[in-house]
């Protein structure tokens, strides 16, 4: 079926993103069983700062559906750079995609993706839903552990392709929660392990937004030279705190993400 209006889109993109992230859509079905109703605050997207895949590429289909930049962030640490975008309508989710420097990497690792990368058709980035098209080439468990050595988030893109890292409850949108930490709780006693690099909780009130987020799901990836078990993707929970103004804010703290980007961290 060819995907071209955002709704299918989004759709399309959280059916991918459950069927291959099982614990999302168990965390999804106990808030429902709660009463409560969902409001994705933002779906996160990854890649790579080459021409063809880069932030600006991922964009266009947002763009073109009316979403504006909002926000940009740099991540020295882990080498990134990313944007997020918001549409008018505020029941929509805001968009968070970042890219992978490539040039502040050694040349082996350059190589690398540009070899994975000359494997796509030019012309598949230009599709409406090419964030949601998985892995669009074929890399080896081999590649994917040399490339993690180096960049646990180029070997995530590498193993995964385009697709939703993330998706994110509103957690001021749920009537039985009032805190983060009472969300974590309850994702705690259902079973599931909370990302706790940095502490549970990332950000604060200060900040005006807090973040947290489960452990990505280990799931099996076909490769070149075997099936192998692999971080894929996790459910994030966002409070957001009002600004003076009364508004609540609707930015990101590069800090606390840079926290949250390691509930794919394969160690």
């Amino acid at each position: 079926m060819t995907v071209t209006t955002l709704s299918a889109l989004l759709d399309k993109m959280w059916k991918d993103y459950t069927a291959m992230n099982p614990q999302a859509q168990k965390i999804h079905d106990l808030f429902l069983e709660k009463g409560e109703t969902i409001q994705n605050d933002h779906i996160a997207l990854r890649t790579f700062n080459h021409p063809k895949v880069n932030v600006n590429v991922l964009a266009q289909p947002f763009l073109k559906s009316d979403y504006v930049v909002k926000g940009e962030y740099e991540f020295p640490e882990k080498k990134l750079l990313a944007r997020h975008y918001e549409h008018m309508d505020t029941t929509l989710p805001k968009i968070f995609i970042s890219e992978l420097k490539l040039e502040e990497f050694d040349q082996e690792l350059q190589d690398t993706i540009h070899q994975l990368i000359d494997q796509m058709p030019n012309d598949l980035p230009q599709r409406f839903d090419f964030c949601s098209l998985g892995r669009p080439w074929e890399v080896s468990f081999l590649v994917y552990e040399n490339l993690r050595k180096k960049s646990e988030y180029a070997s995530w893109v590498a193993a995964h392709g385009y697709r939703p890292n993330h998706f994110t409850v509103l957690v001021n949108g749920l009537k039985n929660f009032d805190t983060l930490r009472q969300v974590n709780e309850f994702i705690k006693i259902n079973g599931f392990a909370m990302n706790d690099s940095g502490g549970e909780i990332k950000g604060s009130k200060d900040v005006f937004l807090e973040q947290s987020s489960t452990k990505a799901d280990v799931v099996k990836v076909p490769f070149t030279d075997g099936t192998y078990e692999i971080p894929a993707c996790y459910y994030e929970f966002a409070l957001r705190y009002p600004l003076p103004n009364g508004e609540l804010y609707q930015g990101f703290v590069a800090k606390s993400a840079d926290k949250i980007f390691e509930s794919t961290d394969k160690g």
